[in-house]
């Protein structure tokens, strides 16, 4: 058995008890926060998500490209230039984010401590993220796996002691409920901090080579930079899209409070039933950056020719019964969280988003390992401002309302899957119905 075929399916094991852990999470949390709460608390997390992701420099990919491409004689100069460069740049990430607080408006409906919740995560991420990195270039994706289980097990575990014990007014209940998320990273911060001392200490004892820090932080920032901008371009929109479909709704007649439920139905109960897979394609992208970025380094065309067979054939294998699942025991599923047959209609007409998002997150990791940052941007930047654009038109119709808003969401999710899939195959040399070589193909 290969190593990405190893290291992909232990990803997915732990990967899947972390999604049970978190899918009864959702409901604890649907069920505490009624749907106001959930829809307050649903609103706020892209905007903090963004943040996070500022956070980390996107370091975990960047780190793990370089550690894959080159030889472990240069892993441990190039660990401690990243070292430095986090500090750097958390001190300076934390030093904007003190002068921006008064006017971050967002956290204004939240708890006061909420924002300073915000602040404990940054140096938490930032430094987790070279773990990640070294840990996913060297394929030990098993540190990788119990890091992700533990954090979603230690913040059900603190979520559920912290709701039972006490009683809380709707904005406590809401920064209690992120207190346990920022719990969970500390836990995460300190398994993550000690495996990665081990390692480093072993590196000490063996020979390597001297690489100047000026090398290293050009190849970190030259993937760090793009993948970081694609990232927050992504992070923006969903942090934009709460209030575009709110202010969409409100055009169309429907109230403030409506439109809070109703987003709170798509992301609370909706989302969190179809991106439940997700962790499948998210395992995929972990092992598939160092594995394809090594294999491109080596210029080894039918090795990566194979692994995109592989991986729009499994992702097809899993994908279509999952799908077909929810569409006919939507009313089943959804009634887990809130019995709503509008939240159950949401998630029928969503299936295609989600399928197709299945197939996006590992494309969009090969084509990161190929070094198409820039294809990878410009086809997120297209097919959002089609699918915004769709998502306000639509969803300001009388007629339409939200299932206007979810047209245009499956309406971007199809453009940026066939982008990324048509792009991959060109460049790699496969036709795009066949995927098979052609041999008019050249690097």
């Amino acid at each position: 058995m290969s190593t990405f075929v190893k290291g992909s399916l232990l990803l997915i094991v732990a990967s899947f008890l972390g999604e049970c852990v978190e899918f009864i999470m959702n409901m604890v949390l649907a069920k505490e926060l009624g749907e106001q709460g959930l829809g307050l608390y649903m609103s706020i997390l892209p905007t903090v998500f963004l943040i996070v992701l500022l956070a980390s420099f996107e370091l975990p990919i960047s780190i793990s490209k370089f550690i894959a491409e080159r030889d472990s004689k240069y892993h441990r100069h190039m660990l401690k230039t990243a070292i430095h460069l986090t500090i750097v740049t958390t001190a300076g990430f934390m030093v904007l984010f003190l002068l921006l607080m008064p006017f971050l408006t967002m956290f204004q409906e939240y708890h006061p401590l909420f924002k300073w919740l915000v602040m404990l995560l940054i140096p938490l991420i930032s430094f987790s993220s070279i773990t990640r990195g070294f840990f996913m270039g060297k394929n030990q994706m098993g540190k990788i796996a119990l890091a992700n289980f533990l954090r979603k097990f230690v913040q059900l575990g603190l979520l559920v002691f912290l709701f039972q014990l006490f009683e809380f007014d709707t904005q406590t209940s809401i920064m209690i409920a992120f207190f346990t998320f920022v719990g969970s990273e500390v836990v995460i911060f300190l398994y993550l901090i000690h495996m990665f001392y081990i390692q480093f200490q072993q590196l000490k004892r063996r020979p390597s080579e001297y690489i100047s820090g000026k090398v290293v932080r050009k190849n970190l920032i030259s993937v760090s930079i793009p993948t970081t901008s694609i990232r927050v371009f992504h992070s923006l929109t969903h942090a934009i899209q709460p209030f575009l479909i709110k202010a969409a709704l409100l055009h169309s007649g429907v109230s403030a409070t409506v439109a809070t439920e109703q987003f709170g139905l798509i992301a609370g109960v909706a989302m969190s039933i179809g991106f439940f897979p997700a962790f499948i394609a998210h395992s995929l992208l972990i092992v598939l950056i160092p594995t394809v970025s090594k294999a491109y380094a080596e210029r080894d065309m039918h090795r990566l020719q194979e692994l995109l067979r592989q991986v729009m054939g499994f992702t097809f294998l899993y994908g279509i019964p999952i799908v077909l699942v929810f569409y006919f025991f939507a009313e089943p599923l959804t009634n887990l969280f809130l019995h709503s047959p509008t939240a159950t209609g949401y998630l029928q007409i969503l299936i295609p988003y989600f399928l197709l998002h299945f197939f996006v997150i590992p494309l969009q990791a090969y084509l990161i390992g190929l070094g198409l940052l820039k294809d990878a941007f410009l086809h997120n930047i297209w097919s959002t401002i089609i699918s915004f654009s769709l998502m306000y038109i639509l969803g300001s119709m009388d007629d339409l309302r939200m299932d206007g808003v979810i047209i245009g969401m499956n309406t971007g999710a199809v453009l940026l899957t066939l982008m990324h899939y048509m792009t991959i195959c060109k460049k790699i040399g496969v036709s795009y119905f066949s995927l098979r070589n052609e041999a008019s193909h050249h690097f």
